[in-house]
């Protein structure tokens, strides 16, 4: 019974999304631009159901470069008011379009000059009729058996609001590069972090010059512990790397000539490198591909910059 029921509100959401589909129309690009010529905030309002879609599409516009916040109605009608300002827009979730509480605001958006953007399922209503924008988000009905919970018609006003901001999203040319700087935190945050952001740079690069004996090269690589070091050019270029599976094969091969030798003549040339750039998501696939355990991150010229280690990355759990 339950997957029936299940199926049943599935379908009637899905086909509520796809008669919303079949009636966009030169307003949605007309929201759009409003929307994007917008010098302050996108200012979203509803009341329970509707609010909620509204905090929803708000804090997406926010993450995608749109900034924005949510106005309670009621709250602005009590002090909350002077949140709006001149250059913002509002966009209002309403399905029937009498929200008393958004009609309230009206007096207060046209003295501020701000434009209104409403989504409603009432072509004719007080909200669409005061509109710059109204966008189409009726439903033929609702999940609910009682026709009466708001479930097809807050499925499409949320669709339609996601729509929005990913159309502003583009004409914004939102970046990977500006999608990371917004989410530091949590799992999209790592995905999107760049490996100059995680190496070992500076004092905590393993580094030894080309001409530096082997006991020189021993001693760095135990002491920045990252079981390998690199090996440079006078001009700072990478010239090779040594592992300790490098320093296991040497020993066996020249017993203790390997001392006497300096770090250029057993290094191993042309290592993988990766520029600072790289998605650590990258670096990490790059590696396990490669079955091993640390990069050298270089610059254009070939100077290193830093190294990455497999286990920084599989302490993002990236995957």
């Amino acid at each position: 019974m339950s997957l029936e029921t299940a199926r049943r509100v599935l379908k009637i959401e899905a086909q509520a999304i796809q008669d919303v589909l079949a009636r966009l129309d030169d307003n949605f690009e007309r929201a759009v631009e409003l929307l994007f010529a917008c010098k302050g905030r996108v200012v979203l309002s509803g009341m329970g159901k509707s609010g909620l879609i509204g905090r929803k599409i708000s804090a997406t516009l926010s993450s995608t470069g749109t900034p924005s916040f949510f106005l309670h109605p009621a709250e602005a009608l009590h002090g909350d008011l002077g949140m709006l300002a001149r250059g913002d827009a509002l966009l209002a979730v309403s399905y029937g379009g009498e929200t008393q509480e958004i009609i309230a605001l009206l007096e207060a958006l046209k003295r501020l000059e701000i434009p209104l953007v409403t989504l409603t399922g009432n072509q004719k209503s007080t909200l669409a009729e005061s509109s710059v924008v109204v966008l189409d988000v009726s439903v033929k009905e609702e999940a609910c058996p009682l026709n009466l919970a708001p479930t097809a018609s807050t499925t499409v006003a949320m669709a339609v609001g996601d729509a929005l901001a990913v159309s502003l999203l583009e004409k914004r040319n939102f970046r990977p590069d500006d999608f990371a700087a917004l989410h530091p935190a949590g799992r999209l945050g790592k995905k999107l972090l760049r490996v100059e952001h995680l190496m070992h740079a500076k004092a905590a690069l393993p580094k030894v010059m080309k001409n530096a004996p082997m006991p020189e090269a021993f001693h760095e690589m135990s002491n920045k512990g990252l079981g390998m070091t690199t090996v440079l050019e006078a001009d700072g270029r990478l010239a090779g790397i040594l592992t300790d599976g490098d320093l296991r094969r040497l020993m066996e091969m020249h017993k203790g000539k390997t001392l006497e030798m300096t770090a250029g003549e057993c290094m191993t040339r042309n290592p993988q490198t990766i520029g600072p750039h790289v998605l650590a998501s990258e670096a990490l696939n790059l590696m396990e591909k490669r079955k091993i355990t640390s990069v050298v991150v270089v610059n254009d010229a070939s100077v290193v910059l830093g190294v990455v280690h497999l286990h920084d990355l599989w302490t993002l759990e990236l995957i």
